[in-house]
């Protein structure tokens, strides 16, 4: 059976041949055929895309003109238009050292390589050192546990972690059948099926303590192909709670969903975010301090969780003794 062409090896091949015909004066239909490994239908079908290629407005006199007589076939080129090599402008180049650089941030990846190297050369063609240009950072996952999960993704295999859940300030274990890694502001992630929670479940990686390939397999659902999921996607009935951010705090709004914000006096916004966990908001509420104020909470958060949050601290550190007691 032949192999099927796809849509990118047709362009490689026209990519081939349209110099190749342009470059010759009207050589003949069998002979570009032997040239490119081609039947004369294949070729025909070729040269018919040819015709709708050129310049805007893509009026008649901005096409490239192909013209079969004779058994012969001709090429003629918009002047100008393909004299000069392709060049990227400074802005694409650095779009592609930023793209690159992203990749280089993941853990094992060969600082020596061939990628390396590339990216290296086009940041001295544009002048600038890559790593004053962008700065990446995927989050601090040690790569032997970032192997683990990749080969437990790869295989289906079920992985048992020990993991410490930040927004509910709880430790625990569980089963996961894992299906995606994924880098997401800043920070690693695995998505998959948590057999504790019962579904499907987001785990920052560094927060992994340990974990470990069970001798389980699973097959991953359809929908776990289609892309990474949201970090925190809120939930209509998700409790709202309303704060009051000094213009230090305007870190918030970027990084966190929210549903309304308004202008106060001073540089203030008050704003109105959508909460997952109490805990996590406790320690948002001490992470800001004197820049934020809790205006209101829904229920079953409390507006004095701050307050509450500040004595549970205090109280383990009294525990813990005093420094140097």
């Amino acid at each position: 059976m032949r192999a099927r062409t796809t849509a990118n090896d047709r362009v490689r091949r026209l990519l081939a041949i349209i110099p190749w015909i342009a470059a010759r004066d009207g050589p003949r239909v069998e002979e570009v055929c032997a040239r490119f490994g081609l039947t004369r239908p294949q070729l025909l079908a070729d040269l018919e895309v040819v015709f709708l290629v050129g310049l805007h407005p893509f009026t008649p006199d901005e096409l490239i003109d192909v013209v079969i007589e004779d058994d012969r076939v001709w090429i003629h080129l918009l002047p100008g238009a393909f004299a000069r090599p392709l060049r990227l402008t400074p802005e694409q180049g650095l779009a592609l050292v930023a793209a690159g650089a992203s990749l280089r941030a993941v853990p094992g990846t060969d600082d020596d390589g061939p990628l390396a190297r590339g990216l290296d050369k086009l940041a001295r063609l544009l002048g600038i050192e890559e790593s004053e240009a962008v700065a990446i950072s995927l989050g601090t996952a040690r790569p032997d546990l970032l192997e683990l999960l990749r080969t437990a993704i790869a295989g289906h295999r079920r992985v048992h972690l020990d993991y410490y859940a930040y927004g509910r300030d709880r430790r625990t274990e569980r089963s996961v059948d894992p299906w995606q890694l994924f880098a997401d502001g800043g920070e690693w992630y695995l998505s998959g099926h948590c057999h504790l929670a019962g579904g499907e479940r987001l785990f920052r990686v560094d927060r992994i303590r340990s974990a470990r390939l069970e001798d389980v397999s699973f097959d991953p659902p359809p929908e776990a192909k289609v892309g990474p999921p949201r970090v925190y996607h809120p939930a209509p009935d998700d409790p709202r709670v309303v704060l009051a951010l000094s213009p230090a705090a305007g870190w918030v709004l970027e990084q966190y969903a929210h549903d309304e914000v308004e202008a106060l006096p001073g540089g203030w916004r008050r704003v109105r975010l959508p909460i997952s966990a109490g805990p996590w908001l406790e320690r948002l509420v001490l992470r800001l301090g004197p820049a934020v104020r809790l205006v209101s909470a829904e229920a079953p958060l409390d507006v004095g969780l701050g307050r509450s949050a500040a004595a549970r601290v205090l109280a383990r550190y009294a525990e813990d003794g005093e420094p140097g007691g």
